[in-house]
């Protein structure tokens, strides 16, 4: 069905698109000019189910009342206030309510404009953190493969995905990668954590011994990585990680850009796990993904190392021109207000087992490889067409599209993460429309 006229930009060709197919995308364009609640609708009149929470950030579905008027009413009392040297109270709200949802240690948010953001910024408090103590020797950086952190160079430096890496040159010097802790063929088809990799996190001693620790800033791990692929920490492995960092003196940093603001149920994956970091990074779900905002959680340590000379200098010489935004502030104040008067991350530990049945129930069907899941993500990886990886599991995206639900690929990986005010029967349809997808591929 063709679009709206009044919904049809004149030309496609200015907008280069982020991680998108241009010139796929741009011969049959997907449109959404409109959202509300579980759904969106697209320029030819379809309502489309979110299965994806837009992109892992629409945690309170689309277009929130309080979310809303916030934004509105912010616009036309105080647009900008910049944040060097000067401030606004909403700042100052929102960093508080925030510090107060996190886990006990995290008293100090720096406020940043994405996840991407908010991995530079935590990777370079590590950094000053280590020099403000006299230990400027501790200098590089631990990531993880398949793991992701954004798309900034230090970001994809510590990231583990090929494509994300490969086409940007030599990327920042002394990093290494721990290995990915995903063993698809001990933990397959696994419900929650996997049982078997928890000993993948002592090839951080490998890492220790061979550069020495007083050379190590940090170790930055999504503790449940998404963008990958929905990959699950084996049981025990935070924990381990956790035990050699402290050994070690290596600060410990868990980007929760994707697991922050309910998406397993709790506020952050620290608190799930009960694994707690020295740095928490967020975006996304802060302001429900209506304005850009991100966030660096620290706690009073490392804060406090920084609190030293002359009270007139600066302390950390680092931010953006938009860091807590005053638009941005009010959304996200809004947010967090609408997902505890929702009762919203309760939902999503209430709804964790209804949304395991309906996943776990498309194993079978053709191509499935493997299933996981936790809270309210879920992943089918498909085997790949010889010759032509991914083009599968984007087959089953564009399919799944005109069926009316919206899903994410990555690689052969399906990957689902919906609004965390999804009902039982949006997950039937979610489920039952993939597995007739599924039925159907080639």
């Amino acid at each position: 069905m063709a679009l709206d006229q009044k919904s049809a930009p004149n030309d496609l060709s200015a907008f280069w698109m982020p991680f998108t197919a241009n010139r796929q995308f741009k011969k049959t364009p997907r449109m959404f000019v409109s959202a509300d609640g579980m759904f969106y609708k697209t320029g030819d009149g379809r309502e489309v189910l979110d299965g994806t929470a837009g992109l892992w950030c629409c945690n309170a579905g689309h277009n929130q009342p309080k979310i809303v008027e916030a934004i509105r009413q912010q616009a036309g009392e105080l647009d900008y206030a910049p944040a060097f040297q000067m401030g606004h109270p909403k700042a100052f709200e929102l960093a508080t309510r925030l510090c107060d949802m996190a886990p006990e240690p995290f008293e100090h948010a720096f406020f940043t404009n994405s996840g991407s953001e908010s991995v530079e910024t935590a990777l370079k408090i590590a950094l000053a953190y280590h020099r403000a103590r006299g230990e400027g020797s501790r200098t590089r950086l631990i990531g993880r493969e398949r793991g992701y952190h954004g798309v900034n160079f230090g970001g994809i430096s510590v990231g583990g995905i090929v494509n994300n890496r490969r086409h940007f040159g030599t990327l920042l010097a002394g990093v290494d990668h721990l290995p990915a802790t995903h063993l698809p063929e001990k933990n397959a088809f696994t419900r929650g954590q996997p049982e078997h990799g928890a000993e993948l996190a002592e090839d951080l001693e490998r890492i220790v011994a061979l550069h020495g620790a007083e050379t190590i800033a940090a170790v930055i791990v999504e503790p449940m990585a998404g963008s990958t692929g929905v990959l699950l920490p084996p049981k025990g492995y935070l924990e381990r990680l956790r035990e050699i960092c402290t050994k070690h003196g290596i600060l410990l940093i868990f980007d929760e850009v994707i697991t922050g603001f309910g998406r397993l149920g709790s506020s952050f994956a620290a608190e799930h796990f009960g694994v707690m970091p020295d740095l928490i990074t967020c975006a996304k779900g802060l302001t429900n993904g209506v304005i850009p905002m991100g966030a660096v959680l620290a706690t009073a340590e490392i804060h406090d190392a920084f609190m030293q000379g002359p009270e007139h200098m600066i302390e950390l010489f680092h931010g953006y021109t938009y860091s807590g935004n005053p638009i941005a502030s009010a959304a996200g104040l809004a947010t967090l207000e609408t997902y505890r008067e929702q009762g919203l991350f309760e939902r999503a530990a209430e709804l964790a087992p209804y949304w395991e049945e309906g996943l776990h129930s498309l194993r079978g069907l053709p191509h499935v490889i493997d299933i996981r899941n936790m809270g309210l993500i879920g992943a089918v990886e498909l085997s790949p067409i010889a010759g032509a990886p991914t083009k599968r599991a984007f087959q089953a995206f564009l399919d799944c599209y005109e069926k009316g639900v919206l899903i994410r690929t990555t690689g052969d990986i399906i990957a689902m993460s919906p609004p965390l005010i999804i009902e039982k029967p949006h997950i039937d349809q979610l489920f039952g429309t993939l597995a007739d997808v599924l039925k159907t591929l080639e």
